[in-house]
């Protein structure tokens, strides 16, 4: 068993309002008639985690995130906020980490609201266990065997302070673990694949209104029947409702990525 207790595991959920896609999405509420929103829906899922110590949602210095900052500090006050630069989303992680002295960082983001905390875990004690820089169930996308919108990375301090030194051009800057991942050369990565079925195909992200749409059918179905929701929960709601299934298919894991996979 693994000794966890000297690190300062951190959770960092990236969290923003103007998505151009579905502009301030993660205020967006978990059912029309519901006050709860995505964001606090998921950090209530994320502290659900055995392993992290602390929970900071970090989101842009601009006003139009201040929002997302009001939120976390008038509702949700067993987690913390920073602000930084809206695009250099990396020096914003950094920032982050340093302010709060993390060893460990588990990076998510307020797209994926069903977030499994169980998977969180699994992640964290893969990375310790393996000695990876880097660790992760969906990157790359096209390995990935987890269900599009269960995303987690984990890394450690060291890793991204590297990566902040490092990365230079405006996409790793922007998507912060894109230099990890694929630089294996410099870092030992991780990517878990302990799945018995690829659930590749499988969509509950949050980018478009038909995501969210498939995710407040889901979120009912779960209150029915009085469920948590880990991840072969969603994927058999999925598989039992075809009808729901199809509201967002045709979108895929790691879409509008292309120009980078060059």
């Amino acid at each position: 068993m693994i000794d966890l207790s000297t690190k300062n595991i951190g959770v960092i959920i990236q969290a923003r309002m103007g998505s151009t896609r579905l502009p301030g999405k993660v205020l967006k509420t978990v059912s029309p008639n519901s006050n709860i929103t995505l964001l606090e829906y998921m950090v209530n899922r994320v502290n659900k985690s055995k392993l992290i110590d602390r929970v900071v949602v970090a989101t842009s210095t601009n006003k139009i995130d201040d929002p997302v900052s009001d939120l976390v500090k008038g509702r949700l006050f067993n987690t913390k906020v920073f602000r930084g630069s809206e695009n250099d989303v990396l020096s914003r992680f950094y920032e982050c980490a340093m302010d709060n002295n993390f060893d460990i960082i588990v990076r998510l983001t307020a797209d994926c609201p069903f977030i499994d905390p169980d998977v969180i875990d699994k992640c964290i004690i893969s990375h310790v266990e393996s000695g990876a820089d880097y660790t992760s169930n969906t990157c790359p996308p096209s390995e990935s065997l987890y269900p599009d919108g269960s995303d987690i990375e984990v890394f450690g301090f060291n890793t991204l302070a590297t990566t902040n030194s490092y990365a230079a051009t405006k996409e790793s800057r922007e998507h912060v673990t894109f230099f990890m991942w694929k630089n294996s050369k410099m870092f030992k990565t991780k990517l878990i694949k302990d799945l018995d079925e690829d659930l590749s195909s499988f969509r509950y992200t949050i980018d478009y209104p038909e995501d969210l749409e498939v995710f407040r059918l889901i979120y009912t179905e779960l209150e029915r029947k009085g469920i948590f929701g880990h991840t072969a929960d969603i994927v058999s709601e999925l598989k039992d409702n075809k009808s729901i299934r199809d509201l967002n298919s045709f979108h895929f894991a790691g879409e509008g990525w292309e120009k980078y996979n060059e």
